[in-house]
């Protein structure tokens, strides 16, 4: 029954029909039935989502829960939808995190209650299209269109310089997707087709394949985002409000390590094996070099937003690993399991930055600052929340037992395979995570309570307890099993990485 069930088209379809008919319905109502009805299209779409995973044949290298219709046919372009152990699990992380945003903004967001709902909404379809699509033309229709509600998200109940970082997170990542578009309509232009998995097999030159490469570099790494391109990120988090930083680093920022893995690995593989070691260094750029910058950061959501783009240089860098420790070993294997460390780290950094981010705003909805000067000694007044909290700090820490360490060892493993000194510097990132970390928990929870703010707050309240303690239970779960993730992957990554060591010349 569940599997003639278009799966895919209702997770893409129910939250942005759902982000409709709640502007509609806002006219008519009151705020309080438009949360509930936005709750309710949230917990639907996450229900929906549940059986891609207890439905998913994790022994199939095939694309599953495949939807395949003409969309516009003199073009030959379809809707096509499928996913792999990757995508799926990341649209689970996108269904899950949708409800916890919209939990999280129940009581806060006062002002535009129904713009504010349906734009988290139409974002969560758009993105799950993105993670679904298997047609290129669909794929950048999703890519392009998310970025309008986040935009709106930004602009409208952001900071006081929201604006400003409105134009500058809208201005950065749709230049890099102008690249994206013309390397899709090269590709068209080759093969006479759209289909994502059709620009697998096609055969490119090297001079073909490195062009292709840097256009894609260029559009994924500005979404990751990579350094040097990576400073729309902190204006954008310290300005959005708490659900659109939830937002961007749980979902947003795994958008453009997917790209890496449906275009430019599989399209372009001389060339991302010739320019591995461009994206290596990039990498380790981010996790040596950033996580520097997020020590001394007096904005708590800015530390987070350099924590971000730290770990996901460690994604990057697991994802490129590949070609060295393959020419080293001949093993698709013990690629593999720098790959699948990736993955894990993608789904883990999701829970901790969108837990770390929820920490902030209950603290700034209580006392409007966001300085880690203007804390001190919250453990005294908050003590269930500096507990979460402290949590939080050692799961982004990479405390073995959370998910943040399984990623994170998976991929230094692997590094180890390649180059000793590559997971050196790999490895410093659990050093330096810690530092800035446990830094901040030190200064904004524990000491004397100097603010008298800070001696009359109360601590978290059911919802906020709701939406914390879920997000803690799975950050433990998956440090304690990863296998349920793990299992899913692995066989999906296998055969990506069979695909990716041949050579197309």
């Amino acid at each position: 029954m569940l599997s003639e069930l278009p799966l895919l088209s209702l997770v893409v379809w129910l939250p942005i029909v759902g982000g409709v008919a709640v502007l509609a319905a806002s006219t008519a109502v009151g705020n309080g039935a438009v949360r509930l009805m936005s709750l309710a299209f949230a917990v639907l779409t996450f229900l929906v989502s549940i059986p891609l995973y207890s439905h998913f044949d994790s022994a199939a290298a095939v694309m599953q829960f495949e939807e395949l219709a003409p969309w516009i046919s003199a073009f030959s372009i379809n809707y096509h939808l499928g996913i792999d152990g990757i995508s799926m699990l990341l649209i689970l992380l996108t269904t899950f995190t949708t409800v916890l945003v919209v939990i999280a903004g129940w009581e806060v967001i006062q002002k535009k209650v129904a713009q504010y709902m349906a734009a988290f909404l139409i974002m969560e379809g758009l993105m799950n299209g993105v993670f679904a699509a298997l047609d290129a033309a669909l794929f950048y229709v999703f890519w392009e269109a998310m970025l309008i509600p986040m935009f709106i998200v930004i602009g409208v109940w952001g900071g006081q310089r929201r604006v400003y970082a409105a134009i500058k997170f809208f201005l950065y990542t749709f230049l890099g997707s102008v690249f994206l578009l013309i390397a899709i309509l090269y590709l068209f232009f080759q093969s006479d087709s759209f289909s994502i998995l059709d620009y697998h097999k096609l055969p490119l030159s090297m001079t073909e394949q490195v062009l292709l490469f840097l256009a894609f570099l260029i559009a994924f790494a500005v979404k990751v985002p990579m350094w040097p391109v990576h400073t729309w990120l902190p204006d954008a988090h310290v300005e959005a409000p708490t659900g659109g930083s939830v937002i961007l680093a749980a979902i947003m920022l795994k958008l453009g390590a997917y790209g890496f893995v449906r275009f430019m690995l599989p399209i372009t593989p001389d060339a991302s094996n010739e320019l591995d070691w461009l994206v290596i260094t990039l990498s380790l750029i981010a996790v040596v070099y950033i996580a520097l910058v997020a020590l001394v950061q007096e904005d708590m959501k800015k530390l987070i937003a350099y924590s971000s783009i730290a770990h996901m240089g460690f994604v990057t860098l697991g994802f490129f690993l590949v070609f060295s420790i393959f020419n080293q070993t001949g093993s698709i294997q013990g690629a593999a399991l720098g790959f699948e460390g990736a993955v894990v780290q993608l789904i883990s950094h999701g829970f901790i930055s969108g837990a770390l981010f929820l920490c902030v705003g209950v603290m700034y909805d209580r006392l409007h600052s966001r300085n880690i000067s203007d804390y001190g000694g919250v453990v005294n007044t908050m003590p269930a929340f500096a507990a979460l909290m402290v949590f939080f700090a050692m799961a982004n820490a990479g405390l073995p037992g959370t998910s943040g360490f399984v990623g994170e060892f998976m991929v230094i493993m692997s590094a180890f395979k390649a180059n000793f000194w590559l997971a050196f510097l790999a490895a410093t990132t659990l050093i330096f995570g810690a530092a800035y970390t446990l830094w901040m928990v030190k200064r904004v929870l524990f000491g004397e309570v100097k603010n008298e703010g800070v001696a009359k707050l109360k601590d978290i309240n059911g919802r906020e307890g709701l939406v914390l303690g879920s997000l803690a239970f799975l950050i433990l779960l998956i440090g304690v099993w990863p296998a349920p993730l793990v299992d899913v992957l692995h066989v999906s990554v296998t055969n990506l990485l069979q695909h990716v060591v041949v050579s197309k010349l």
